[in-house]
């Protein structure tokens, strides 16, 4: 729900404080959430064989570690992410469930990964942050394999994805200093231009560069949606600085506006995102 262009700094700093701090502590709410497109990741890999695989933007870690559950022992799976609060939860769970996982607080845009030592990368959410995404993605190649696959999930635009943009609108009229989403810009729809994305994987060096949408069905509980809505995005902004009515019409004028989304217990929304599948030359 990033409103703002952010430099790489701006993301370290934001990933390792309120935004970190959020996701580690929901952490068991938006890994349910998000464990369809999980699941499609995890299979993607099974069914390729793979032996040595990155997690890019891997976060909490659920990804890396439902991937190394499925691999041999032999094999390996490493996460990389700017937030070491997020990488501290991940690091956590592999030791308590004894899952032979790895994590790496760097930025994958920039960071000296051991040459052609991955052949499979795979990333949920976590490729739309970079400030120079040509150079991250020649990176990444760079630790690639000869023939290694690159399998993504990535959002596409606002529009298609309503669930992702009601707090922001519903909150517009009360919020008259809300910044506008700018195209493009490093953030939740930075990859919303499938033509760009095959430009930046292309000038990158990858090829077999293949793009389709997908849509998934994601849910949560509904008591859990206010918590939800007050952690993440544009509310997790303006609440500090608001004081208690404000606050809490502000709250209530949101939460509002998802109505739409809940049916009984449950929220649903659909997911609309690209799976964007390449390969290293």
């Amino acid at each position: 729900m990033d409103v703002t262009r952010q430099t790489q700094d701006e993301q370290t700093a934001l990933w390792n404080g309120t935004a970190g701090r959020a996701w580690a502590e929901a952490q068991t709410v938006l890994d349910a959430m998000f464990k369809p497109l999980e699941d499609l990741l995890v299979e993607a890999v099974v069914a390729s064989a793979a032996s040595q695989v990155l997690d890019v933007g891997c976060g909490t870690g659920a990804t890396t570690l439902a991937v190394a559950r499925r691999l041999g022992p032999q094999d390996r799976c490493t996460g990389i992410d700017l937030s070491e609060p997020m990488l501290a939860v991940a690091r956590a769970r592999a030791e308590e469930e004894g899952t032979p996982a790895s994590f790496v607080r760097a930025n994958a845009q920039s960071h000296a990964f051991e040459p052609a030592s991955f052949d499979r990368i795979i990333s949920r959410f976590g490729v739309m942050f970079f400030d120079d995404p040509a150079r991250a993605f020649a990176n990444l190649r760079h630790s690639a394999k000869d023939s290694a696959t690159l399998h993504l999930i990535a959002w596409r635009g606002p529009s298609e994805n309503p669930f992702m943009t009601t707090a922001e609108r519903a909150a517009a009229p009360l919020l008259p200093n809300l910044p506008a989403r700018r195209p493009d810009a490093p953030g939740q729809f930075g990859f919303a231009d499938s033509n760009r994305v095959h430009r930046i994987l292309a000038e990158s060096g990858w090829t077999g560069i293949d793009i389709q949408p997908i849509d998934v069905t994601c849910t949560l509980p509904e008591k859990e949606l206010v918590p939800y809505l007050t952690r993440f995005g544009v509310l997790s902004r303006f609440l500090p600085e608001l004081d208690d009515p404000s606050r809490a019409r502000l709250i209530e004028t949101v939460r509002a506006a998802f109505e739409p989304f809940v049916h009984g217990a449950d929220v649903r929304y659909t997911a609309a995102c690209w799976s964007i599948g390449a390969r290293s030359p």
